[in-house]
């Protein structure tokens, strides 16, 4: 993961959050055609990819996948973006991170894996992916 600081690029950073919690790919696209890189965080540590995964955006997902982001970059608290999906039970989502060779363990040492997650929230569909 990259943490960007504020060179100048601010507002493109922010658009580019502002995008993946929105799920608009096109803003998306722009801000890493300008040179953003796909494993941005902010200052919570939340990639552009978990905040994507989390809003079950899997267009922007898959987007940033496609630019080399890592389905397996956990944030400052530890979280896992499969398991960040799995809270909201996006099966589109969930596929084209574990499609990207995300983990379906989630992050080493976290508390609870995806599949508890989606488990716990009653996900039957993405319950099933996981265990498959």
């Amino acid at each position: 993961m990259s943490r960007n600081t504020d060179d100048g690029h601010a507002p493109l950073i922010e658009a580019a959050f502002d995008a993946a919690r929105a799920g608009d790919t096109t803003g998306l696209q722009h801000a890493l055609d300008r040179g953003l890189a796909p494993g941005t965080t902010n200052d919570a540590g939340d990639s552009l990819l978990m905040l994507a995964a989390y809003h079950g955006h899997a267009g922007c997902v898959t987007l940033l996948l496609e630019h080399g982001a890592d389905p397996d970059a956990v944030n400052a608290k530890g979280q896992h973006p499969l398991a960040g999906v799995s809270y909201k039970g996006d099966v589109a989502t969930a596929s084209a991170l574990l499609d990207a060779g995300a983990d379906p363990e989630g992050a080493p040492g976290a508390a609870r894996s995806p599949l508890m997650y989606a488990a716990m929230y009653n996900h039957r569909a993405l319950t099933r992916l996981l265990l498959d």
